[in-house]
C-alpha cells in the first residue's frame, strides 16, 4: 500500500514554516522557481565569523511539498556551513532521483511518498537550491569585503 502524497506531516509542516520573513539586509540571497507548478521559494542568509549561518529568513510562496520542505531547511539550516547545505542539497537531489539513501537531513524522509511523482521533486528541491545559493553569496560577498 502507498502512502499518501500529501499526508499529516507534510500539512503540518507546511503550516509552520519559521523564519518566515525576509532579512532587512542579507549577505546573501536567492530565488528558486519550480517551472513545473510556479512554486517559488527566496532565502536570505547571514553567515557568522567561522562561517556557519547565523541567521536565515525565507519567503516561500510554493505548493504544501515546497513549504514542507521550506520548514525542514529552516528549522535545520543556522549553524550550517554552507558546504553541509550544498551536501543535503545533493543528497536530497539524488535521492528523489533514485540514486542513494534518504538523506541525512533531519525529516526529509517524510518525502519518501513523493519518490514516485517526479513532477514534485523540484518543489521539494526549491528551498535547499536557494539556501545553498544563498550562502554561496553570503561567502563570496563576506571574501570580497575582507
Amino acid at each position: 500500500m502507498n502512502a499518501p502524497l500529501y499526508n499529516a506531516e507534510i500539512l503540518r509542516l507546511a503550516a509552520s514554516i519559521p523564519h518566515h520573513e525576509r532579512l532587512e539586509t542579507p549577505m546573501g540571497s536567492a530565488e528558486r522557481r519550480s517551472p513545473i507548478c510556479g512554486s517559488r521559494v527566496t532565502v536570505d542568509v547571514d553567515i557568522d565569523d567561522e562561517g556557519r549561518v547565523r541567521a536565515v529568513g525565507m519567503l516561500v510562496r510554493a505548493c504544501a511539498l515546497g513549504q514542507a520542505s521550506s520548514a525542514l531547511l529552516a528549522t535545520h539550516v543556522v549553524g550550517r556551513t554552507p558546504a553541509e547545505i550544498a551536501a543535503a542539497r545533493d543528497d536530497l537531489t539524488r535521492w528523489l532521483a533514485g540514486d542513494g539513501a534518504a538523506p541525512g537531513w533531519p525529516g526529509l524522509d517524510v518525502f519518501a511518498p513523493a519518490l514516485t511523482y517526479t513532477a514534485r521533486h523540484a518543489s521539494i528541491r526549491l528551498a535547499f537550491e536557494a539556501a545553498a545559493d544563498a550562502a554561496e553569496a553570503a561567502v563570496a560577498k563576506d571574501t570580497a569585503h575582507a
